[in-house]
């Protein structure tokens, strides 16, 4: 039987009643979980978030704040993304014998890549836009691997990783202490009172120099993400669009499964709970921090869980409860964009009002409700009268390569 060729003058986005429901609901939560994990990074260094009592006035509330954002968001947000942007892969290019929409997807990638580019240069270190479109152009060549073939494969490289990065710091913990203290300092994971206060000014002097350093930054991290993130990404791609594959993700599976895969989610959120709190109460020292078996293996699990109470509450009627959050999903690039806008001018000097440095985990927590309200009322608000964010429509119109409609009522 021959594939199925898209002509290339054909191709459009997918329209609004043809979007899977499931998909913007969990892509949504993912892109406001995603600012409760990317918060305290744009207002503080890395060091404060190896060492979160750095910060002043470290107090139970603040220890409160730290452990729901280490529980409950932190690296399970980016999980669900890349499941999410895994699925984005083969919905946008297709099977890879459809050459047409093979070139699109191209295409998608490299603008998103371009995009991430600017993010990461001129607003904020910790853009993940980049990293999403390397490693897109690496999971595009398995986008047509049967569903138990991408789980598999995905599941192996995902245990493989984790293991080697688990073994790696046990390894550490056979260094003679003075090379440990070392090797922490290197790794941007401690930093002296002189130190933090150095970089504290750094970012909160005139507009150029903030720019400067935060030019910098971003040079220091790139090759961590296109060293170590690019392969565990992929992984978690291949898993999600698995899952899609599979029918999980687009709410087909029984309802048993997804009531077991909410139970399988608390039970490892309670044992991730335990190591927190244990390592709080160690003074959250570096191997102990690192070193984090339930929190290293096990944040899938929890990711699929999280995405299985929606899609249960979608399937019992519960979807008008979740339109703003379904919203929300429909607008992830602009909202995702739009929490770096906000925070930045909050918290960098000269461009903004110089709040880096000043502001611990309980204020955070206060500016994160504050964003999630506002993206949750302006988001179905936009897409009443707009087909798509203002954000997306830039990128898939450069995309297309044409201007496409935007207003709703310009829609056939």
């Amino acid at each position: 039987m021959s594939e199925t060729r898209t002509p290339a003058a054909m191709l459009s986005p997918v329209a609004r009643a043809d979007r899977i429901v499931s998909l913007d609901a969990v892509r949504g939560l993912a892109v406001l979980g995603i600012l409760a994990v990317n918060a305290m990074t744009f207002f503080w260094p890395h060091g404060v978030l190896a060492l979160p009592t750095l910060q002043p006035g470290w107090d139970a509330d603040a220890v409160t704040g730290w452990l729901i954002h280490d529980v409950f968001f932190r690296d399970k947000m980016r999980t669900l993304f890349s499941m999410l942007f895994g699925v984005s892969i083969f919905l946008v290019g297709g099977e890879r014998s459809d050459k047409a929409r093979g070139s699109l997807l191209r295409s998608r990638l490299f603008w998103l890549g371009l995009i991430g580019l600017i993010h990461g240069i001129a607003f904020w270190y910790g853009d993940i836009l980049l990293l999403y479109a390397l490693t897109g152009f690496l999971v595009m060549l398995v986008r047509s691997w049967r569903a138990r073939t991408l789980l598999i494969v995905g599941t192996l490289l995902y245990l493989v990783l984790c293991g080697v990065y688990f073994g790696t710091i046990y390894g550490m913990t056979f260094m003679p202490p003075a090379e440990l203290e070392e090797a922490v300092r290197q790794q941007g994971s401690a930093m002296t009172p002189q130190e933090l206060a150095e970089a504290v000014s750094a970012m909160t002097g005139d507009a150029w120099s903030v720019t400067v350093h935060q030019f910098w930054h971003w040079v220091g991290v790139v090759p961590f993400v296109a060293i170590a993130m690019i392969p565990v990404t992929a992984s978690l791609m291949m898993i999600g669009l698995g899952l899609f594959k599979a029918g999980f993700l687009t709410g087909r599976a029984p309802a048993w499964v997804y009531l077991v895969s909410v139970a399988v989610s608390a039970g490892c959120l309670y044992l991730i709970w335990g190591e927190s709190t244990a390592i709080e109460a160690g003074g959250f020292d570096f191997i102990q921090t690192s070193l984090r078996p339930y929190a290293t293996f096990l944040v899938p699990l929890v990711s699929l869980g999280y995405a299985s109470a929606l899609i249960l509450m979608i399937r019992f009627g519960l979807r008008l409860v979740l339109m703003p959050l379904i919203a929300v999903g429909r607008m992830a690039f602009t909202n995702y964009l739009t929490q770096t806008l906000i925070m930045t001018t909050l918290a960098y000097g000269g461009r903004g009002l110089g709040w880096y440095g000043q502001v611990g985990w309980p204020d955070i927590w206060g500016l994160i409700i504050v964003v999630w309200i506002l993206q949750l009322l302006w988001s179905p608000m936009w897409l009443t009268f707009f087909r798509m964010g203002p954000i997306e429509w830039i990128w898939r119109s450069l995309t297309y390569g044409r201007l496409l409609p935007l207003r709703r009522e310009a829609v056939a």
